[in-house]
């Protein structure tokens, strides 16, 4: 570990320490599992307390994974019930879509906080967050929810090489954002739209492609996979493997976005 990021690393773990007690909201992603092992390394096990919500939005692969993380960990963890389809305006999908979704979230943490006797929640925004379309970000500062990873200046990079260096089994887990993200402003979603996203990413993560975004319009699907695993899909037989299977999904087009993955392409057109 260098030295930069070393400071960093005491840093996040001060900033913990100071707080004492915290309930941690953790998905299982990169940035949560990091929060999560350096809370529990900083202030003890029994003084955590992770927190992750069920819901529509994400699916059933990230929940097994919140759960092997916290359960090598021996963090106490808790399992919510979310379902942001009912929350009024979510659906529509608005620009502001993420702030109905983490203001009733965050709100549901505080409740749960102050009945563990908790004070602080905690989540894991990144400095990089920052450079992007967050409007739960909104959510977080009005609630009073901290984000540790921003107060000790870490950046995704930072994260990953933080949590290879402590042994996390997330450090090279492909980044996910909620299975809303793949639907373009303004374009209802719904049970079974979202339905149809989780099917097709699943199958192409099945492939061994490592990083997977399949974007919505309609009967339109657009395929976002990292540059360099591309040239896979030259191959005749596996392109048509990917047609067949997203089209019996319920896409009637089925398309490669040859700039490739990035995070939050649907904040492009904004």
């Amino acid at each position: 570990m260098d030295r930069i990021l070393s400071a960093k690393h005491g840093q996040l773990k001060k900033v913990f320490e100071a707080m004492g007690k915290v309930l941690v909201a953790f998905s299982g992603g990169v940035d949560s599992s990091l929060l999560l092992k350096v809370a529990t390394d900083a202030i003890g096990r029994e003084n955590v307390l992770a927190v992750t919500a069920l819901s529509p939005l994400y699916p059933e692969r990230e929940l097994a994974t919140a759960k092997s993380v916290a359960a090598t960990l021996g963090v106490r963890h808790l399992l919510i019930e979310s379902n942001e389809l009912e929350i009024e305006g979510f659906s529509a999908n608005p620009p502001n879509r993420c702030y109905y979704c983490k203001k009733e979230l965050f709100e549901k943490l505080l409740d749960l906080a102050k009945g563990e006797g908790i004070r602080f929640i905690v989540e894991g925004s990144t400095l990089d967050d920052e450079k992007d379309h967050r409007p739960g970000r909104a959510a977080v500062r009005e609630l009073g929810v901290r984000s540790p990873l921003q107060e000790a200046l870490l950046t995704k990079e930072d994260v990953r090489k933080l949590s290879r260096g402590l042994g996390l089994p997330t450090w090279d887990k492909p980044s996910f954002a909620c299975l809303a993200s793949r639907f373009p402003y303004g374009e209802e979603i719904t049970p079974d739209s979202l339905k149809k996203v989780d099917e097709a990413e699943e199958f192409l993560f099945s492939l061994g492609f490592k990083q997977v975004r399949v974007r919505h319009y309609q009967k339109l699907a657009r395929i976002e996979i990292l540059k360099e695993e591309m040239g896979r899909l030259i191959d005749p037989e596996l392109r048509e493997r990917v047609v067949s299977r997203l089209k019996k999904i319920g896409y009637a087009y089925v398309t490669l976005d040859l700039q490739g993955f990035r995070s939050g392409s649907m904040n492009e057109v904004l």
